[in-house]
């Protein structure tokens, strides 16, 4: 044989096995095409939650949350352990596209975070998941915690998640006569007006009979806010209970008329429930 073509053999033997090796291992860029674009982008912003720029990972963990996908949302879970606040603020809502209950559990422990705007948001975000399972841990804060913004932020999230478990707690609110407690301490601050307008709303969004006693002492009480007397007017119409209608009926006269306009759609949305 030639020396030529013994080279030229010898060459081609060599580089078989190398190619049958580059066949067989995929390379990064083989990999990253076998990914959907959604595990790509889930995949880039996982990888800066790592970042040392706060902003960087703030913004991660915001983008993986407007992707509103489970496996998105466990990415952010990360984002809650964050050293910094407005980071695990941004996660907070980010891991709301995971199942109620499992949003729910990885939230609960940010109920207690040293930062106000923390457990702020953090209660809107547990009202999000609608479960059921954040209902006593949510009541049980109300009972300590100090912050306007952060009481009004419980007191929604107990209307949204709508469990009759939280009616005792709102009604202690909204009429701290109707608290079912043995402590002897009971704060003397004034409920803040937005709270209790909220308490209101959110005792009509749960429609429980359970609450009446309380809205309608509100109601009747011509030394309370209007603003919250007419809210719960509003509340007593939506659960619908034919024994408020002397008192909304007492109150269509009030000199606000927003309130009596209140009182007189809410008479008439029980009525018309009664002859349905």
């Amino acid at each position: 044989m030639p020396r030529s073509n013994f080279t030229r053999l010898a060459i081609l033997l060599l580089l078989v096995p190398l190619a049958l090796g580059l066949l067989a291992t995929p390379s990064a860029a083989q990999e990253s095409r076998s990914l959907t674009p959604l595990q790509i982008e889930i995949e880039k912003q996982q990888n800066r939650l790592s970042s040392v720029e706060v902003e960087e990972r703030r913004d991660a963990v915001m983008r993986l949350g407007l992707l509103h996908h489970p496996a998105a949302s466990r990415a952010a879970l990360a984002g809650l352990k964050d050293g910094l606040a407005i980071v695990r603020v941004s996660a907070a809502t980010a891991v709301l596209g995971l199942p109620g209950d499992e949003s729910a559990a990885a939230l609960l422990p940010l109920l207690n975070d040293k930062d106000e705007f923390v457990r702020q948001e953090t209660a809107y975000a547990l009202g999000k998941t609608r479960s059921r399972i954040a209902t006593t841990p949510l009541s049980e804060l109300l009972t300590h915690e100090k912050k306007d913004g952060v009481r009004g932020a419980i007191v929604v999230a107990l209307g949204d998640i709508g469990d009759e478990g939280a009616v005792v707690s709102l009604s202690q609110i909204l009429r701290p006569e109707f608290a079912v407690t043995n402590s002897k301490k009971r704060s003397k601050k004034k409920e803040n007006l937005l709270v209790l307008r909220a308490a209101a709303h959110s005792l009509g969004q749960i429609g429980n009979r359970a609450a009446l006693p309380a809205l309608l002492a509100v109601l009747q009480d011509e030394q309370a806010e209007t603003d919250v007397r007419r809210e719960s007017a509003i509340a007593l119409g939506l659960i619908g209970d034919a024994t408020a209608l002397p008192a909304l009926n007492g109150v269509l006269n009030a000199d606000d008329p927003y309130l009596s306009r209140a009182a007189f759609d809410a008479a008439r949305l029980i009525s018309q429930r009664r002859f349905q």
